[in-house]
């Protein structure tokens, strides 16, 4: 028999944007119950050093500003627990949630920041130095600067992948784009821009084999032409995936609006769903900038947005 609890403000996911949505909806005296979900504090947990969000002149690790989001977003209210959503009925004025199957919330409003997931290749070896920070990342424009002036590589080639891949020619010395197939998936003229970058060398038919290192830091990455079988090893300090964001969504399908690859999709500049006292904000609906700040300006409307829907009804 699951237990059955009301509340006026339900936010699904941490993370920067959950989490400044808290601090609003606290403020407003929405009471809000947020579940931090299967990764508590989000992707930025896995980002050792922050150095691009405004206020943090000597940078922070992302595990310390998501404990000091959340000690703020606890400070005015937030009733901040563990678990996560299994199963959701969000049609009419009470919203339905059940938590690890066992506790049913019946919220007036839901905040959804279930955030996305960085696709990775899977090799041991990237993973080994993923865990360690020691060169391996999903995100050019937060990691790029630790970069500057090396060698680096990465592997993509959709138009986030060329768009990172641009990013990081400015910054370091060489950068080698590795694509699987014989054609890019990016947009031709973003193709073209990083077919015109003059230390952008581009291997096509190319795969991934191990990401190399001394166990502490990368050194190189280990490449197989798919055409003719050749093995070499490229030097570089970075390596970098570009393949894609899965958006924690799953659980939603069928009753919110989301495009074909799982992002939520919001009414023009709100974090308004197609349902009614649904709201999302963070990576789940964005898949252009998935920045930290952005995230957070994001769970500020999504907060703004729910307290003015509960406010007309």
């Amino acid at each position: 028999m699951s237990t059955i609890e009301r509340v006026k403000c339900l936010i699904v996911g941490s993370g920067p944007a959950g989490y400044t949505a808290a601090i609003y909806a606290a403020r407003a005296n929405m009471n809000p119950v947020m579940y931090q979900g299967m990764q508590p504090g989000g992707q930025l947990t896995t980002t050792n050093e922050v150095e691009n969000f405004p206020g943090y002149p000597e940078g922070i690790t992302g595990p310390e500003m998501m404990m000091q989001l959340q000690a703020q977003a606890q400070r005015f209210g937030t009733d901040v627990r563990d678990g996560w959503v299994t199963k959701a009925e969000l049609e009419g004025d009470v919203k339905k949630v059940w938590i690890n199957e066992t506790t049913e919330i019946h919220a007036d409003t839901i905040i959804i920041s279930t955030g996305a997931t960085a696709m990775y290749l899977g090799l041991p070896s990237e993973q080994h130095y993923l865990s360690l920070g020691g060169g391996v990342s999903a995100c050019a424009v937060c990691d790029g600067f630790f970069y500057r002036n090396q060698e680096v590589v990465i592997v993509g080639a959709g138009d986030s992948a060329c768009e990172e891949a641009h990013y990081l020619s400015h910054l370091c010395k060489k950068v080698t784009m590795l694509v699987r197939s014989d054609k890019f998936r990016a947009s031709k003229i973003m193709e073209e821009r990083v077919r015109n970058t003059a230390n952008i060398e581009i291997l096509m038919n190319t795969s991934t084999e191990e990401v190399l290192g001394d166990g502490n830091v990368v050194t190189g990455i280990r490449v197989k032409d798919k055409t003719s079988g050749e093995v070499k090893d490229i030097p570089a300090t970075g390596f970098f995936v570009a393949i894609g964001h899965k958006p924690n969504t799953d659980i939603f399908k069928g009753q919110l609006t989301m495009d074909e690859t799982g992002y939520l999709i919001t009414e023009c500049k709100t974090s308004k769903t197609n349902v009614a006292g649904v709201f999302a904000c963070g990576d789940v609906q964005d898949k252009d900038y998935r920045q930290a700040i952005t995230a957070a300006g994001s769970g500020c409307i999504a907060a703004l947005d729910a307290e003015r829907y509960l406010a007309s009804k």
